[in-house]
């Protein structure tokens, strides 16, 4: 029996570009469009009920910000998963669509066969990033030296796992990357959560990217 597609809710003020995404997603096997808004003031009441594996959100909003409504479903429904595409790759935007909740961010030139590479990435606990927003949230940490590392107890083999999540890396590139089972990898990032005190691999990249635990 096939599995079921991968629900995605559109958050996108542009009719063109909503109605583009929503024809995409539904025309793509594995995947289906459950709604489509262009607004934050209509998708919160809704969201909850449509029960989307992923919601594709512009930040670029009328009215309520991407980045605010992010925060808003992250605190309401934890478990929808929250990707950006946007036109924007300024510093602020980036870093707090990141810190509100978002799993990952893409710009709006990515190619669909990508875009939905990333959205089924997010799904089984990855965070892509388009190529420039990976490099500019990397030069963000270098810009600021990190804190020191005492108070989370973080091992140097736990510093590079954390890095590789910030990178974009699931657990299973980064067993690949690293020469160790799923298994291991998994293990050590119970760890590294118990450290950080967090319960995801969203809440690990936002209080990396917060508190500039790597360089």
């Amino acid at each position: 029996m096939p599995s079921p597609p991968v629900r995605v809710a559109l958050v996108e003020d542009r009719h063109e570009i909503r109605e583009g995404l929503r024809k995409l997603i539904d025309q793509s096997p594995g995947f289906a469009c459950c709604g489509a808004y262009a607004s934050m003031e209509e998708t919160l009441p809704a969201i909850g009920a449509l029960a989307p594996h992923v919601a594709l959100v512009d930040i670029g909003l009328p009215g309520m910000s991407g980045v605010e409504g992010i925060r808003e479903i992250r605190r309401l429904y934890p478990d929808i998963r929250l990707l950006v595409l946007s036109i924007y790759n300024d510093d602020d935007r980036v870093f707090s669509a990141i810190c509100a909740g978002a799993c990952g961010y893409l710009l709006k030139k990515t190619p669909p066969a990508k875009l939905l590479e990333s959205i089924r990435e997010v799904v089984e606990g990855g965070a892509p990033m388009s190529p420039e927003i990976a490099h500019k949230v990397l030069s963000l940490f270098r810009e600021i030296a990190p804190p020191k590392q005492a108070e989370y107890n973080l091992t140097p083999h736990e510093l590079r796992l954390l890095r590789l999540l910030v990178e974009g890396n699931n657990y299973k590139t980064m067993s690949t990357l690293l020469g160790v089972t799923v298994h291991t990898i998994s293990f050590h990032m119970r760890h590294i959560y118990e450290k950080l005190a967090v319960h995801s691999k969203s809440e690990a990249v936002s209080k990396a990217l917060r508190q500039r635990l790597i360089d």
